[in-house]
C-alpha cells in the first residue's frame, strides 16, 4: 500500500490524488439560491437573502451576480469589512460587468478601516 502512495505522490495524512475537500458543482441550484435570495432581499430580509446568496456561492464557486449580491447585503447589515472583501471578489470576477460601476462607488463608501476620519480636527460642513 504505502509504495503505491509513494508512487503517487501521496504522503501521510494526504487524501487520495491530494485532494482534502470536494465542493459540488450545481450551477443549476446555484441560480435558484440566487432566486430565493432576491425574493428576501426585495423584502428587507437581508440576513435571508446573505445566507442564500453564500449557499449560491457554495454551489457556483465563482459566481458574480451572487457575489456582488452578497455584498450588498453585507453592506446592508453593517459588516462593511466583509462587504469589502465581496465588491473586490466580484470586480476580480468581472472588472467591467454589469455591476461594477456600482462596485467601485460602494468600494469609494466603504473606506478601509482607521481611515473614516481624515481630519478628525475639521468641520466640513460649517454653518
Amino acid at each position: 500500500m504505502h509504495e503505491a502512495e509513494d508512487a503517487a505522490g501521496l504522503y501521510e495524512g494526504d487524501e487520495i490524488g491530494g485532494v482534502q475537500e470536494f465542493r459540488p458543482w450545481n450551477p443549476h441550484k446555484a441560480q435558484k439560491d440566487v432566486e430565493v435570495g432576491d425574493f428576501y432581499f426585495k423584502r428587507k430580509n437581508y440576513r435571508a437573502a446573505l445566507d442564500r446568496y453564500r449557499e449560491a456561492l457554495y454551489y457556483k464557486y465563482d459566481d458574480a451576480v451572487a457575489t456582488y449580491r452578497l455584498a450588498v447585503c453585507q453592506e446592508k447589515l453593517g459588516d462593511a469589512g466583509e462587504a469589502r472583501k465581496a465588491y473586490q471578489a466580484y470586480l476580480k470576477i468581472l472588472p467591467h460587468g454589469p455591476f461594477a460601476e456600482e462596485a467601485h462607488q460602494a468600494l469609494g463608501r466603504l473606506k478601509p478601516e482607521g481611515t473614516e476620519t481624515a481630519n478628525p480636527g475639521k468641520n466640513p460642513d460649517p454653518q
